[in-house]
């Protein structure tokens, strides 16, 4: 009899119960901070740049890599299989990036300021300090790294937060640098050639990564949302998109660990943990079955009841159903007209068939559910073992005849491979080095089908930049401990008492106690929000409270319309610098001296332009800076005018426009206005000449 094993529908992921399959999930997320590079302290600085953009003289180097051994001996599994990939790499130096980013240089220590916002995440989440810092490098041979490995540190353990009620553990907190920017690939008959941008490579990502303490999909999703709020509340990370990265550990008591990566929308979480709930019942249910057509013993409902003996004698006996055996069917498909079929064998490409015996009718089809979603299969796993040789896919017998291909080239291809009834067959067009590295990759995964799911990483499938469905392809195996050692160029460091004292005092409010803060000086709500989120309260709240620098409490609603408007960046655009990189007390000293009255409220953008210029002033104290700007504002013109000028000047305008103010009575105000103004060359606040405009036009129209 087959074991289905755990019950639930694999058609209706939204309908699957965690508790009852033993669901377990952790996340990791690396969050790119806010500080130069890692180990090279170049500028942190992106080129946000795709191929065809990047300049013809920056320097570009080719590479190949290869997997190592270990420390313990032994290469690792991922690295093995992307050295099979047949690859070489063409690494585009950009100006944030040197001899280091090229490992031709051996690295610095880590980034002070990386490691004092690590440590000031690890005491905000009551983790336990590593007693010494030890730089690993961890084996990386895809070509996202020159040096084919990727450096972190372990920073602390053991620290711990509640979300929704729950406890969440956190097992490590590393700081480690992020991988080059991949710009494209394109593939020959010799292999593979891919381009990086060296402009990411080297910027520090602090990697938190949890127990698996979630509970449910839905709970991922909120887990997710609270740690990525918490570390930009530390306000030195990076923001925007694809500075946080969330990876998913999903499993089920039948099935394995899996790696997600790919989750950047929070929405999609609970979608993809349920699609791969299914799927890993789905495979586990075909597990069963094929065993049982073979008169093997059953998969246990829970991997932790797997014999390992009978598992390696199942192994080899799969192993001699599904033969493989590779054939050039090139030949047998001429005379196709099909785009697909025929661009290929008028290419360098042939079309190349492997037989899959016993597997007709268990590969699946591409029939898309009532939700939108593709159920899983075994096919989609086939082929996604082959795109991680870079094909583009396969075609496999259950879903044919299609693609031009009709029953009697179906035949035709049976008769040329021996197939029989109950077997299938999978085709890929590609160079032969590719399809043969391609199908010996569908076979294994094939003849995993008898087995539990392996361990892997999982990519989300994407459309757009956005999840197509929320469905997943395999990246590469789990990477196991074979994949890191000790840097050697780096010595080893101790975390000094006094830093964690000071991580420890400088743990960051949350954005709720920080939201309460600024309601509390009586701004909007919208205002409010608006602060927060771009990250402004602090200055706001020091300089009504008279906190900030020297200056004496400010009017919150002055500083808050300073800071919301184009007011900041237009001052930093006259004064030649980034907005990000205005100094602010050139900004509040002209604010302050517009509250007293000592210049015009069009004067703030330029003096304080030109106090941002003028670094010598930033050290004195105020009444020296007061008095500058006193000074630039009557050389420029922007000495507010006397009421009683104002007063004149309005008395003389309505004046001439009495047939207007007739006409239109206070509705007139706006194109008086303009007039008032222009006369008073700026030297007059807007909201005074307003207030006098108004009074004389209602005076007016009573007479």
């Amino acid at each position: 009899m087959v074991t289905l094993g755990p019950s639930g529908d694999v058609g209706n992921p939204d309908g699957l119960i965690p508790e009852e399959l033993g669901f377990m999930c952790g996340i990791e997320i690396h969050q790119q901070l806010s500080s130069g590079k890692l180990h090279s302290r170049q500028d942190g600085l992106l080129y946000e740049l795709n191929l065809k953009e990047i300049p013809n003289d920056w320097n570009r180097v080719r590479r190949k890599q290869r997997a190592a051994r270990g420390e313990a001996g032994k290469i690792d599994t991922a690295a093995v299989f992307e050295q099979k990939r047949n690859r070489s790499f063409i690494y585009v130096q950009t100006p944030n990036s040197g001899l280091i980013e090229l490992d031709e240089a051996p690295p610095l220590p880590l980034d002070p300021k990386a490691l004092e916002t690590t440590l000031q995440i690890s005491a905000m989440f009551n983790a336990t300090p590593a007693p010494h810092l030890q730089v690993m490098r961890k084996t990386v041979v895809d070509g996202s790294n020159t040096s084919g490995f990727q450096r972190t540190t372990l920073v602390a353990t053991g620290g711990k937060f509640e979300v929704e009620g729950t406890e969440v553990g956190i097992s490590v907190i590393c700081l480690e640098e992020d991988s080059a920017r991949k710009l494209g690939e394109q593939t020959n008959p010799e292999g593979q050639e891919v381009t990086y941008s060296l402009d990411r490579l080297g910027i520090p990502l602090v990697e938190i990564a949890t127990d698996p303490d979630i509970i449910s999909p839905e709970h991922a999703e909120a887990v997710s949302r609270y740690l990525g709020g918490r570390l930009r509340d530390t306000r030195s990370v990076r923001r925007g998109l694809g500075s946080i990265r969330q990876d998913l550990n999903v499993s089920i008591a039948c099935g394995d660990r899996v790696e997600i990566k790919g989750c950047q929308d929070l929405e999609w979480i609970p979608r993809i943990i349920r699609i791969e709930m299914a799927r890993q019942l789905h495979l586990f249910r075909l597990a069963n079955e094929l065993r049982a057509e073979q008169g093997y013993e059953p998969l246990p409902d829970d991997r932790r009841l797997d014999d390992e003996e009978d598992e390696a004698r199942i192994r080899t006996l799969v192993e001699k159903i599904l033969g493989g055996g590779i054939t050039d069917i090139t030949e047998t498909l001429e005379g196709i007209e099909t785009k697909m079929i025929a661009s290929a064998i008028r290419s360098d490409h042939g079309i190349f068939a492997m037989p899959l015996e016993g597997l007709s009718g268990r590969l699946g089809s591409k029939k898309v559910g009532s939700d939108a979603i593709q159920p899983p299969r075994l096919g989609r796993e086939l082929s996604g073992a082959a795109k991680r040789a870079g094909v583009k896919g396969i075609i496999h017998s259950d879903e044919l005849p299609a693609y031009g291909i009709e029953e009697n080239h179906v035949e035709s291809i049976k008769r040329k491979l021996g197939t029989r009834k109950n077997d299938a067959f999978v085709l890929c067009i590609a160079p032969e080095w590719q399809a043969r590295l391609s199908l010996d990759a569908v076979l294994a995964r094939a003849r995993m089908a008898y087995h539990r799911i392996p361990k892997e990483v999982r990519n989300v499938v994407l459309k757009k930049g956005q999840p197509a469905d929320g469905t997943t392809m395999p990246l590469r195996p789990l990477p196991g401990g074979a994949r890191m050692y000790p840097e050697t160029d780096i010595p080893l460091a101790k975390i000094e008492r006094e830093s964690w004292l000071h991580a420890i005092e400088s743990i960051p409010m949350e954005s709720s106690e920080r939201l309460d803060r600024l309601i509390s000086t009586g701004l909007s709500s919208t205002q409010c929000e608006a602060i927060l989120g771009a990250q402004l309260d602090d200055i706001l709240y020091d300089c009504s409270s008279g906190y900030f620098h020297d200056l004496p409490p400010q009017k919150p609603q002055s500083v808050a319309t300073a800071l919301l408007d184009q007011t900041i960046n237009e001052a930093s655009k006259k004064a030649g610098v980034d907005a990000s990189n205005f100094p602010m007390l050139s900004l509040l000293d002209a604010i302050h001296a517009r509250d007293q009255d000592l210049i015009t409220r069009d004067g703030v953008t330029t003096i304080s332009s030109l106090h941002a210029n003028y670094s010598d002033i930033h050290n004195m104290p105020l009444k020296q800076r007061i008095d500058w700007i006193r000074l630039q504002a009557e050389a420029l013109g922007f000495v507010p005018a006397d009421e009683s000028i104002v007063s004149s000047i309005v008395d003389e305008v309505v004046l001439e426009n009495m047939s207007l103010v007739d006409e239109r009575g206070e509705n007139s105000i706006g194109p008086l206005m303009g007039q008032v103004m222009k006369r008073l060359g700026g030297a007059a606040d807007g909201k005074v000449v307003s207030h006098i405009l108004k009074e004389k036009i209602r005076s007016t129209l009573k007479e």
